[in-house]
């Protein structure tokens, strides 16, 4: 009896090896070939269940110091951060504070023109607002230096819309700011603290942080975002160089693999949010595909949730939860395979690369699509 209790386990646990089991030398000549040596690179993690099956990085984060990227070198994720935002919006309406379904102006009396009496705070959320990105009449330092104030400061004085509310998608970055506003205005926390405490900490992620330009030397195993220049060389491109690059609820956390691989397992944990709200958020909500409004993953076969992009489940692939994130030179992909418990990460401090070129053939290798 014992010898066949031990049998079944022994079957039990080949079984489990077998679905997590990867062709890691495959993954490493793939990622190698985008990724060359001496040069701004990247890190790349696989999860399949629970468990980290692939991890392996590539290149420099720091030309000025030679630091090469590890899996704890901590990138921008730039529009990856959307989903920390659209979560702690989502907390709110656990708790009964606030409802997806209120208007905006609930929260926002100042905005007093009629174009904001339909819109609510899903519209917000699923890129579906109508509002447009009339953030005109900077210089271009005024744009790298902009902070929260300045990307939301034409919001009061707008008085027309794209389109009606819900009725189409188009991507944009100070709506998710003004959700950063609202999270303020209920909780009277300051946005990034907010997070820190309701979001990261439960996660585990100890080490993740919101950029803040006055403290840069916060960021643990700060890299550098840099795109190639005219002289086969690289230069810098971030703070300093890139438009926006400080505002934070749209795009502004800093964090690693490692530390995104605990924000996965916290969401399968439902340590942040309860499962069925994540479902919703993670479902289909706006159409991307075919929109005439915006060109950011106009893809096919193609969705917005909240915080999230989707791609539904076809018949030669799963569903894919996922978002992308290009900031300066970070390009980032972080996409979840919810019906194998798969996990996808490519975090890149360059930009000269194809996206989903590579995350196509890395799913070939690890999910056999």
């Amino acid at each position: 009896m014992g010898k066949k209790r031990i049998s079944v386990l022994g079957l039990l646990l080949a079984s489990v090896f077998n679905m997590n089991a990867i062709d890691k030398g495959k993954l490493d000549a793939i990622c190698s070939e985008v990724f060359p040596e001496g040069q701004p690179g990247a890190a790349v993690l696989v999860m399949k269940g629970g468990r980290t099956v692939f991890e392996k990085c590539y290149g420099i984060a720091d030309i000025e110091t030679g630091a090469r990227i590890t899996p704890n070198t901590s990138f921008n994720i730039a529009s990856v951060s959307k989903q920390f935002t659209a979560v702690a919006v989502l907390q709110l309406c656990e708790q009964g504070r606030i409802s997806v379904d209120d208007k905006v102006t609930k929260y926002f009396p100042e905005f007093t023109d009629r174009i904001w009496d339909n819109i609510r705070i899903r519209h917000l959320l699923s890129h579906s607002s109508g509002i447009p990105d009339a953030r005109d009449g900077y210089t271009r330092e005024e744009r790298i230096f902009a902070d929260e104030n300045r990307a939301l400061e034409f919001l009061p004085k707008l008085n027309y819309l794209h389109f009606e509310p819900g009725t189409q998608y188009e991507y944009m970055n100070p709506t998710f700011v003004l959700l950063g506003r609202l999270v303020e205005r209920v909780t009277g926390e300051e946005f990034t603290e907010y997070v820190t405490k309701h979001i990261f900490s439960p996660a585990g992620m100890r080490r993740t942080v919101y950029f803040d330009p006055k403290h840069q030397d916060r960021i643990p195993n700060m890299s550098h975002g840099y795109k190639a220049d005219r002289k086969g060389g690289w230069k810098e491109y971030d703070y300093g160089e890139e438009t926006f690059f400080a505002t934070r609820p749209d795009g502004g956390i800093y964090t690693s693999i490692r530390e995104f691989a605990k924000w996965e397992k916290a969401q399968r944990a439902a340590k942040v949010l309860k499962q069925e709200t994540l479902e919703d958020a993670q479902s289909p909500h706006t159409k991307v595909t075919g929109s005439t409004f915006s060109d950011y993953q106009n893809r096919e076969n193609t969705w917005y949730g909240y915080g999230w992009f989707i791609e539904p489940q076809t018949a030669g692939s799963e569903k894919v939860v996922y978002h992308t994130g290009d900031n300066g030179g970070y390009k980032i992909i972080a996409a979840r395979y919810p019906a194998s418990g798969t996990l996808i990460l490519i975090f890149a401090n360059r930009s000269d690369w194809d996206r989903y070129e590579l995350l196509q053939r890395i799913e070939e290798a690890v999910l056999g699509n």
